[in-house]
């Protein structure tokens, strides 16, 4: 297989308007004529079901959640970026676009990237436009703050709450075009199966998820918007539905999965207090703006600690490591997420951990509140100290915030050329679920920037170009390759109903978790690897000879929606390990502890790999096949990252 990115010829910063020119439009009359399938009601989701549905096209809009509004979208905090330059500080499209080739270890694709900085501009006019609450200056200007792995504040705001207004926005613009009958909404209904017909995308087999009724829906084109995988690790900060099936099952029908390894350590997450979590709580990265991460110098005075022996007022000044702001006066506490993630983590194994488990270090906002008093810290985070003080009935406040990293986002998904289209024709992925954008890390306030500007100002541009070849011809539920995708869907639940074995679908969940993270979380090595790889085959024999799924598959049942989302879970797990073993260089978020510098920097290995590595399904327990797209770098210089 030949991966054809399908790059435009040019200079980069006319690629996407020439594209733009030369793609095949259709008729304003001939797209009532074209039906398409949006698969999740994310920002990106919402925003490319709304803007096809305004367009003319007929549109038909599956969630899984009862609204669209309860995406996982809705959780996101900190900010979105876009290169406006309000603060007048030196940012510009392409400093936005170099700050997001170096925050991914210079492992994505820079015509995507530069592509995405460009339309960022016009992004936030389109939410103001909706009615977005952004933060405002005195003057009645929209403020900024920084985000990590930036030197200029370029992040668009509403308190902590800016996924939630901006999916608010999204979700609006989708219920206008839901009233005027372009957009059909399925809530409670999840894509199991992929239907391809003459080797395209041409519909999909869902399960409604109140009925347990299997049932078909025919479309000239898929886009997939379902979000990323960092459950695979059980916990994480994505909300417990989030999963991977949608995407996972179209791989399984031959779209290839790019760079699965690539996953985000979150560095300002609320700590692990216990076995019975199900899921972890984020703290917003906007906080590292005013808050200032340390730990004791000391093993000894973080022992003392730990034991009870002093308290916090006992640590003086002078015997606090401020390490961020120690080891990159630059950046400081605002160095990128994998960077602070395993600076955090090195001390905590270090010993100099704080909190009962030691694996916690501190996040303070005393100087701030000194400097700018509480009320204008309130004015900025309080919703953010709110939810903190609630869940550990420590107030934020009055003593330091206690933070770890955590799983958070997946930079890998689905492969896609340069239209957003997979590798199977007529299927199209849109935001976190495809790989395109971030590289080996995301910046962060960068994923709500994605996920809308695929949705409002990519796709619908590029799927014309697709539909515009097309006939018209619709693609009847009863034909033979929906009847058999449905019976595939019907025979995988009857196989799990079946097996009524002794061990729950979490419990399961829980293991993979627990070797997903021990081996293929913040730092991989290659004994650890091949372990793992050991270990979840095991695991996946195991399910599905003891796994117990209860009830039957014609009812509400949420038993068997778990066990197909774990079962696809397990195999992706063994895919992220395969390509985390294939990868023998750090980069970014995927950290392979045999390659880093002697100041435990990840040491990237270009020459070798400085490729996309796209996966090709050939069976279950079977090696997958690798196919490489390799990176070209004509106007970012391949050097070290440094935040120094």
């Amino acid at each position: 297989m030949i991966l054809d990115s399908k790059i435009p010829e040019g200079p980069i910063a006319e690629k996407w308007d020439k594209h733009k020119f030369n793609v095949k439009l259709v008729n304003p009359a001939n797209k009532r004529k074209y039906d398409i399938i949006v698969v999740g009601t994310g920002l990106a989701g919402a925003s490319a079901a709304a803007t096809l549905g305004e367009l003319g096209y007929n549109v038909k809009a599956f969630c899984f959640q009862d609204s669209p509004r309860r995406a996982h979208s809705i959780a996101a905090q900190g900010g979105i970026n876009a290169a406006k330059n309000y603060q007048n500080d030196g940012d510009s499209v392409f400093r936005l676009f170099y700050d997001t080739v170096k925050g991914g270890d210079y492992r994505s694709r820079e015509a995507n990237v530069y592509r995405l900085a460009q339309v960022s501009v016009n992004i936030i006019d389109q939410c103001v436009a909706q009615g977005v609450p952004f933060a405002r200056d005195y003057g009645g200007l929209l403020a900024n703050r920084s985000f990590g792995g930036a030197q200029v504040s370029r992040t668009f705001y509403a308190r902590g709450q800016t996924g939630q207004q901006l999916l608010l926005g999204a979700y609006s613009a989708l219920n206008r075009q839901i009233a005027y009958g372009k957009v059909k909404m399925f809530p409670r209904t999840e894509m199991l199966d992929l239907v391809m017909v003459d080797g395209k995308a041409r519909g999909i087999v869902v399960r409604n998820l109140i009925t347990g009724k299997i049932e078909s829906h025919s479309a000239h084109a898929v886009i997939l918007a379902t979000g990323g995988y960092g459950n695979v690790f059980f916990l994480s900060t994505n909300a417990m539905g989030s999963n991977a099936t949608a995407a996972w099952r179209a791989y399984k029908k031959g779209a290839l999965f790019a760079n699965p390894c690539f996953t985000q350590i979150h560095p300002t997450c609320i700590p692990v207090s216990g076995e019975y979590q199900s899921k972890l709580t984020l703290m917003s990265e906007s906080l590292r703006n005013d808050g200032r991460v340390w730990v004791p110098k000391t093993v000894e005075t973080a022992q003392r600690l730990r034991k009870g022996e002093i308290t916090l007022n006992d640590i003086a000044e002078a015997d606090r490591d401020y390490f961020l702001e120690r080891k990159y006066p630059a950046f400081g506490n605002l160095v990128p997420r994998d960077v602070a993630s395993r600076n955090a983590k090195l001390a905590c194994d270090e010993g100099r951990g704080v909190g009962s488990t030691g694996l916690a270090v501190y996040l303070d906002f005393a100087d701030a509140i000194k400097r700018d008093g509480q009320a204008a810290i309130a004015a900025k985070y309080g919703n953010l100290f709110e939810m903190y003080a609630k869940i550990t009935d420590e107030n934020p406040y009055e003593r330091p915030m206690r933070i770890y990293p955590a799983v958070h986002y997946t930079m890998g998904g689905l492969w896609v050329d340069y239209n957003l289209m997979t590798t199977i024709p007529g299927l199209y992925a849109a935001g976190e679920c495809n790989f395109s954008d971030h590289g080996a890390n995301r910046l962060g306030a960068s994923a709500l920037m994605q996920g809308l500007a695929d949705g409002y100002f990519v796709i619908p541009y590029t799927i014309g170009d697709y539909l515009a070849k097309m006939p018209y011809d619709k693609v009847p539920t009863d034909h033979p390759a929906f009847r058999e995708a449905e019976q595939a869907v019907i025979d995988i639940n009857n196989q799990l109903l079946s097996i009524n074995g002794t061990r729950t679908v979490d419990a399961f969940h829980k293991e993979l978790g627990l070797i997903m993270w021990n081996h293929c979380g913040m730092a991989r090595n290659e004994e650890g690897l091949r372990t793992a790889k050991q270990e979840i085959r095991r695991l996946r024999e195991e399910f599905w000879r003891d796994v117990k799924v209860t009830g039957v598959g014609e009812e509400l049942n949420q038993t068997l929606e778990r066990a197909n989302r774990v079962a696809d879970f397990i195999e992706l797990g063994e895919l992220m390990v395969e390509d985390a073993l294939n990868r023998s260089e750090s980069c970014g978020g995927h950290f392979r502890e045999e390659s880093q510098t002697p100041e435990n920097e990840a040491l990237r290995d270009d020459e070798n790999y400085a490729y996309v590595a796209a996966w090709e399904f050939t069976g279950v327990g079977n090696e997958p096949v690798l196919h490489k797209e390799e990176l070209e770098f004509e106007n970012v210089k391949l050097t070290q990252r440094s935040y120094k």
